[in-house]
């Protein structure tokens, strides 16, 4: 499972950016609506949900927002009818990837979609053309502070875990799907705060590119994940620490510019492609 910490890195780094652009409440609002239409609107039974709610806190989304998501889910709302899908496709080089939508339009989501890897030189794959290359598993990710990483990974075995992987500041804790939320609960009783937790797709092996490769690819997964439609992007991508933070320093590109492994470049326009 080498690689999923970059991963988890890029999902921050994606969380900062989609706060940036005004879009995270709306993602987390639809994640609670459907978790909530799905199993109810009851967090203490429905575990999804209870997720859902979680990271919403943790984004700082006001209460009365969280609320309203639920009653939408639960109908005692009127809102947009949301329908969850799966896309699959390559960006450059080969990396595989799958993207988890939540759409109340999916022929607009999938022209965006379609637009983005087309304007990459990523394409939209074929429904289970690449979903073999990842497996659905539990994810919990423990920084260690002041905590002995050791006993948080005896721990995790204890309660269930398939596997840890102990870093310099973070345990990272993998479980079957259905022992997640056991896993899960385990750490909760014992005080120890998660820095995430939910259920991911993770990659079977992961592919390790040049630098500017590895870029080409970032810029694309950055601009999946600015879609509105788009919840996660998936990957085989590993990326270290030092090229992360490489990519992090460079300077963010203006409208009509694109970032490159040498800088800032001027982009020419496109055309959208229907789907």
């Amino acid at each position: 499972m080498s690689g999923h910490s970059k991963w988890s890195t890029i999902k921050r780094k994606k969380a900062a950016q989609d706060a940036k652009r005004g879009q995270l409440f709306t993602k987390l609002a639809r994640e609670i609506t459907v978790a909530a239409r799905q199993g109810g609107g009851d967090p203490e039974t429905n575990f999804t949900l209870r997720l859902a709610i979680e990271r919403a806190k943790q984004a700082n989304m006001p209460k009365e927002n969280i609320e309203r998501a639920i009653k939408r889910g639960t109908g005692e709302l009127r809102g947009e009818a949301l329908e969850e899908l799966i896309y699959e496709g390559y960006a450059p080089h080969g990396i595989a990837l799958i993207l988890h939508v939540v759409t109340d339009n999916r022929n607009r989501a999938v022209a965006d979609i379609r637009r983005v890897l087309n304007r990459n030189n990523g394409r939209l794959g074929e429904s289970g053309s690449v979903t073999w290359l990842f497996d659905q598993k539990g994810y919990i990710a423990v920084e260690t502070d002041a905590l002995d990483p050791e006993e948080l990974a005896l721990l995790a075995i204890d309660a269930g875990a398939e596997d840890v992987d102990i870093g310099d500041a973070l345990v990272e804790v993998y479980t079957a799907p259905e022992d997640f939320q056991k896993v899960k609960e385990v750490f909760e009783r014992e005080n120890i705060p998660l820095a995430s937790a939910e259920l991911s797709m993770i990659p079977k092996s992961t592919m390790r590119l040049s630098e500017k490769d590895t870029f080409q690819v970032m810029r694309l997964i950055e601009a999946l994940e600015s879609l509105d439609d788009v919840q996660q992007v998936y990957s085989n991508l590993d990326i270290s620490d030092e090229l992360m933070t490489r990519y992090d320093e460079k300077p963010s590109p203006r409208p009509g510019e694109t970032r490159t492994g040498a800088g800032i470049q001027r982009g020419e326009g496109f055309s959208e492609e229907a789907a």
